[in-house]
Order: C-alpha cells, then structure tokens, then sequence
C-alpha cells in the first residue's frame, strides 16, 4: 500500500501507525533517505493494501477506523483528498486493509506461469522482499531469485532443480508466503521470532531452477517447433512426461556441476534423455551455470537444495563438509523426522559443488515419500515437515 507524507510524517511514525517494524519500511523504501522526506512522497507501507469502501449510512471515519481495528488517523492517511465532515452516504473512500492471509495457493499444480504470478503479488504487498533474475532458461524463461533481510549470515534455498520434483516450489513459495506475514504481522512460527532471523540474515531463494522442465511435465510439450519435435524424440516418443527430471535439452541439471562430474558423467547416459544425463562437459547449461554465478557471487554460508523424495537429507560429500554439517543435519532431522545421510555413490550436484569448493555446509533434502511426481494430496504433509527444516536452516 502506498501512502503520501504529510507535513510532520516520518517513517517511525508509519510503523507506530500501522503496527509494523521500522527495518521492514526502510527496507521497502531503499531509494529514499529516510531523514529527509518530503510532503508529497510516496511510501510503500509492507503488509496493506489500501481497499474501496462504500460508505454506508451511520458512517464516519472514526467509526470505519475503529470496526478496523485501525486509528483514525491510518484511515486519514490514504484518503487525503476527503473533507472528513462531510461523509456521504454511497462515497468511496480507501480503507487499509492489513494481510492476513496467504497470496500462494500451493496445493495446486504450480507452473512456471503461476509462480511467476504470485512472486509479483507478494512484491507488490510486501516490497521489502527484492526479486532479481540470475539468468535465462534455455527456453529464455527468467530465472528469479527472492531476497529477504540483510542480515550479515547469507543462506540459499533453492527447489525444482528437476522437473517432475516440481511439488517443492509450491512448498517453498508458501514458506516464503507464511514468512512474510510472520514478519508483518509479529507472529510467531512454531515459537520462533521471525524479525531476529529477518535482522540477523539474508535469505536467497531460487524456486524454481528449471522452469522449462516444470512446464514440460505440468502442461506437456512446447507448440512451438523445434522443441515440440525434439523433446518429444528425446522421451522415446511419448508425449507423458511425467519421469522427465532434466531441461528442456536432455541434461539433468544436478548432475551439471564440477564435483567429480566425470565419474557421474561415466557412469550414466551417454546422450540427452528424460534423466540424468549430466552434458558435454560441466556447466553447459543456462540454468546451472546461473546457479553456479548466483552462489560465486553471494558467497552463501550455507545452501539448501530441495528435491523429492525419500524422507532423507545427504549432507556430506568426500569427507569435505565441514563439522558443523553433522550438528545442523541433526536439528534437520529432529524437527522434520527426516533421516540424515552423509553420502550415496552420486556426484555432481549442486551441494557437492558448494561444498567442495567452500568446504561449508550443504544439504539435499528429499521431501516426501513416493513415485515423482508426488500428488498433491501429500502437499500438506510435505510443508509441516519442511517448515521446520525452512526455519532451522535460517536460526541455526
């Protein structure tokens, strides 16, 4: 919601006014120097939008205010061109409206299309939350990145890696949903304060590493040729791509990265398919190489890779992880009921890399339990499992 100052607005004023944390308001208005405002400045206030509302008979703004929960002078605010006096019956005037509620609506299938939506909706309500695009698809789909806080630990989640394991967007999307409303509304999430994690880190998320894949699977093959053809041969023939794990080339993005890719590379497809074909060479993929770039360059303490499914979570890789992994991998598991395990014969992908060539901790976490894709109707058990995993990895 945006709101104009006034003579003797400030930004500590707005967050007294709405109930709101001074860092979250600095922080959806960068651009500004926030001891210098001017009357006729435009703020984005996080966590409102301003609704229409027709005035009814009885009506004032004292009244409106107070059936709100809202000051009067909240709702004086954002109708700053009405004579307060002289309320009409039918008039139509702005009342802000806190969000209570989810935007993300996760227990759907959740293409590339629909996230895409929903991240610009949470921006728009929640504009501390910044969105930058690491990078293209091979399709030429952007590949966005969420940030939230900047706080000096800087932690990485990231989902949909491959593409028929496309159910762990949607779970990440509604933790970032239910995170966003934690912090604008000072709600605690399983006891845990979220403004300290907000104060103390800074969150990257990529949702969704493989967009072109996660609509091959949901929505079937692209119309448009060649892609249409070629995916179609690249999948024997058939036109259900339901066990399809890898872009839209063939190449499966986990097994892209150069940790010990050669030994994967040997010991799987020789050509482009539906699985685990790990390329040419290392990084020969848009979407693995933006990856790779994004985590150059932030630099990230730790990394979370969110895959399907088994119930487990694989935290080491030859022997390089550092001690803490092993401490952290047991609060995983404890809040999660997830089993840890330290290594399996797979190599090349995301958490390897990063921890070979960080020696910092790194996970793959399995969610769920099943044949990928996993249906829907495991959604909610899937996201009470992962939400601890979620908040632990930001508070340990």
């Amino acid at each position: 919601m945006d709101v104009i100052v006034r003579r003797g607005d400030s930004l500590w004023y707005y967050s007294q006014l709405f109930h709101l944390n001074l860092r979250l308001i600095l922080d959806s208005n960068q651009e500004l120097q926030p001891n210098q405002l001017s009357v006729g400045q435009r703020i984005r206030i996080p966590g409102f939008v301003a609704q229409d509302y027709q005035v009814q008979p009885g009506d004032s703004l004292w009244s409106i205010a107070r059936n709100r929960n809202l000051s009067l002078d909240a709702v004086l605010l954002v109708n700053q061109n009405i004579n307060p006096n002289q309320l009409q019956v039918g008039q139509i005037i702005k009342v802000p409206i806190r969000i209570t509620w989810r935007l993300v609506q996760g227990r759907q299938f959740y293409d590339y299309t629909k996230m895409m939506r929903d991240i610009r909706r949470l921006q728009s309500v929640y504009p501390f939350m910044q969105v930058n695009t690491i990078g293209e698809s091979v399709l030429g789909n952007d590949i966005p990145e969420l940030l939230i806080g900047n706080g000096t630990k800087r932690i990485h989640y990231n989902a949909s890696f491959h593409a028929n394991e496309w159910i762990t967007t949607p779970v990440l999307m509604t933790f970032i949903n239910d995170y966003l409303l934690s912090l604008t509304n000072q709600n605690l999430i399983r006891g845990i304060v979220t403004s300290r994690l907000y104060e103390q880190t800074s969150l990257s998320i990529v949702p969704m590493v493989n967009p072109d894949g996660v609509s091959l699977v949901i929505n079937g093959p692209p119309e448009p040729e060649p892609w249409r053809s070629r995916v179609v041969e690249l999948n024997r023939g058939r036109t259900d791509f339901s066990d399809w794990k890898a872009n839209i080339r063939g190449v499966d993005l986990n097994d892209q990265f150069p940790a010990k890719w050669e030994e994967e590379r040997a010991r799987n497809p020789d050509e482009p398919g539906p699985r685990d074909y790990g390329g040419e060479r290392p990084l020969s993929e848009p979407e693995a190489v933006a990856m790779a770039e994004l985590t150059r360059r932030r630099d990230f303490a730790r990394v979370l890779a969110f895959h399907t499914q088994g119930r487990v979570i694989y935290w080491g890789f030859e022997n390089l992880e550092p001690p803490e992994s092993e401490i952290i991998v047991n609060e995983f598991a404890r809040v999660s009921g997830y089993e840890p395990v330290k290594t399996i014969e797979s190599w090349a992908g995301y958490k390897d890399w990063f921890i070979q060539d960080w020696r910092r901790p790194g996970f793959t976490v399995e969610l769920g339990r099943g044949v990928n894709p996993l249906p829907l109707t495991q959604f909610d058990e899937i996201y009470q499992d992962a939400l601890g995993i979620f908040l632990a990895g930001l508070y340990m």
